[in-house]
């Protein structure tokens, strides 16, 4: 399972976005000596600025979705910033359904296996993403808003009905680097370690990291991963003491 984020733009006017103060050689220079004079400034933003939980429906038991909001915007990873002012809400469904697999390519150990999210495969995952677009809409709409002139650029706001919004997230939805469980804790068959974390059917192997979760979390994943080495190192330790 992975957190899928589905990353919105909208143009922004009467503020300053890293688009426009990472545009030319001379925007970035000031940056750095910022960064080097008052260890402020952009150089020391994590990658989103803002989040937030929200239900989608107000029989979720819990926020069912996540925003981090960036005051920037770009393709893809990796592309140049666009040269307008943007930011990217970035709209994640935290209790994902949808399941992938990892499969290998071949019998070759040294060949990268084949990869297959599965991103949107359920009805559930697509009614949130759905709902979640359309929350998106409803803030950046909101009177906080007004001075700043939003204009959704992405996925556009011309996109009105469901199947287009779900096309929509299929063709805007990234991983948020959170992939787990390709290697789960359980006694079913597609099981691959025991509650101590041990390999089944074979002896002096343990995996110890994000895949042996069976379930995504809903919050960010590096914290448990930090758990669950933690609980694995103490594991390791108590065998060999004993």
């Amino acid at each position: 399972q992975d957190h899928l984020q589905i990353r919105t733009i909208y143009s922004v006017d009467n503020t300053i976005t890293l688009n426009q103060r990472a545009r030319t050689s001379w925007g970035m220079a000031l940056m750095i000596l910022e960064y080097f004079l008052h260890k402020t400034g952009p150089l020391t933003m994590p990658p989103s600025q803002l989040g937030a939980f929200a239900k989608t429906d107000s029989n979720q038991p819990t926020a069912n979705i996540e925003w981090h909001v960036q005051p920037l915007s770009l393709d893809k990873f990796g592309s140049p910033l666009h040269r307008y002012n943007a930011i990217t809400p970035s709209v994640c469904n935290v209790h994902p359904t949808s399941r992938g697999q990892v499969t290998l390519r071949n019998q070759d150990p040294n060949s990268a296996p084949l990869i297959q999210p599965n991103y949107l495969s359920t009805e559930e995952d697509r009614a949130v993403a759905v709902a979640g677009l359309k929350f998106t809409r409803e803030i950046m709409a909101s009177p906080a808003l007004v001075p700043f002139t939003p204009q959704e650029l992405k996925p556009g706001a011309h996109l009105t009905t469901d199947e287009e919004l779900i096309h929509a997230a299929g063709d805007l939805g990234t991983t948020i680097f959170h992939p787990v469980g390709t290697c789960k804790m359980g006694k079913d068959p597609m099981a691959v370690v025991d509650d101590r974390l041990r390999v089944h059917g074979v002896k002096s192997l343990r995996v110890v990291d994000a895949s042996i979760m069976p379930t995504i979390t809903s919050g960010n994943t590096n914290a448990p991963t930090v758990m669950i080495a933690e609980k694995g190192a103490e594991l390791i330790k108590n065998q060999y003491h004993n």
